[in-house]
């Protein structure tokens, strides 16, 4: 009977060695495969991190009182979202107090939004939409931001939900706009407008007292100066006596 040297020797087992070799090149072939997807695991953002990020890029902010779990993990990973913005030149800026989470066009060193103000022009950041509210939306802000800071000067900054009846909204409404004479007309025209608010996250609907919830995103919407001009230019039109009037 042969041995295994005697096999070795007149080529017997050279197959079994090929295997012996195949197998070994499979096995580090395997491994290298396992090691790589390790690797690209270690190396893949957070789950955490995805989901907050998606979320302020679906819609530009993110509410506690909406999705209160997204938002505490916001909170907890806001170092790591800045890093995964920041190629896109945005960041996150958080309001605590208020509980939102905004999605902000990241400043350069000086400030500004823009690297090159003489190279501006119309530029806008390509993953911003700018909306353009008409006159009397922005009227409509205006006034529900005041009923807003009211109500965190009596209550605190984020304490309580601040509402107001669409009752109390209509007459004020009115003071600047020009009455239709029909309160039917007059209150249809003013809920198409709350409407229109709501898609931009400005309000609530109005529920069944019909009363309405101002979010938070008020808060950071447009200056308060440019709004409380709005307030006292249309306060001086409503007020002028047209030029039939004695």
């Amino acid at each position: 009977m042969k041995n295994v040297f005697d096999q070795m020797a007149d080529g017997s087992g050279v197959s079994n060695a090929s295997d012996i070799m195949d197998v070994s090149a499979t096995s580090d072939a395997d491994a290298s495969s396992k090691n790589s997807a390790i690797d690209e695991a270690a190396n893949r953002t957070a789950a955490d991190v995805r989901i907050a990020v998606q979320e302020l890029l679906r819609q530009g902010y993110l509410e506690e009182s909406r999705k209160p779990d997204v938002f505490r993990k916001t909170i907890i990973h806001e170092l790591e979202i800045n890093s995964s913005l920041e190629p896109l030149d945005l960041a996150i800026k958080l309001d605590t107090h208020r509980g939102i989470a905004l999605l902000v066009v990241r400043p350069n060193e000086e400030g500004d939004t823009v690297i090159n103000e003489s190279d501006a022009g119309d530029w806008s950041h390509p993953l911003v939409r700018r909306q353009r509210l008409t006159l009397e939306q922005s009227l409509v802000i205006a006034i529900l931001r005041g009923a807003f800071v009211l109500q965190e000067q009596e209550s605190g900054v984020g304490q309580k939900a601040a509402k107001m009846p669409v009752d109390d909204l209509l007459p004020v409404y009115l003071s600047y706009i020009e009455d239709s004479g029909s309160d039917a007309r007059n209150e249809t025209k003013l809920m198409h407008l709350l409407e229109q608010l709501k898609g931009y996250g400005i309000v609530s609907e109005v529920d069944k007292n019909q009363e309405i919830t101002i979010r938070p995103l008020i808060a950071h919407l447009a200056n308060p100066e440019s709004l409380e001009a709005l307030l006292q230019t249309m306060t001086q039109v409503s007020q002028t006596p047209d030029e039939g009037d004695p």
